[in-house]
Order: structure tokens, then sequence, then C-alpha cells
């Protein structure tokens, strides 16, 4: 994904619509996560950033799962 979009936004609008993603890769730096479809998790995109907020997101995600 090369746009300029707030990467929490983007995978927060992403729960929104019903679909998943997943930590790919993570560094003590950067992220990768893996966008993928709502019905059956195939990956369609890909987030990668540095984004100190997005970091953290992510981490707090990974440790604390969305009730369904």
């Amino acid at each position: 994904m090369s746009d300029e979009r707030n990467p929490v936004e983007v995978l927060t609008r992403w729960e929104d619509h019903g679909a998943v993603w997943r930590v790919v890769d993570r560094s003590a730096s950067r992220v990768t996560v893996a966008l993928c479809r709502c019905d059956g998790g195939e990956e369609v995109d890909r987030l990668v950033s540095d984004d100190p907020d997005l970091l953290a997101f992510v981490d707090e995600r990974v440790r604390t799962p969305r009730s369904p």
C-alpha cells in the first residue's frame, strides 16, 4: 500500500468493514500487515509502515484481540 493515509485509520476502517488483517513481520521499528478479505482470509494488499502509532496499535491488538 503506497498511499499517505494514516495507517491506524486504514486498519480501523478495514476492521469496521468486516475484513481481517494479520501481522506478517514485525521488527523493532517496522511492521508489515497483510490486509485480508472477510470471506476466506485471502490477502489482497499489504501495509508496511514504521509509523510509531501503528506499531503501538498493532502491538496492543496482538496482545488484546477484539471481541467478536
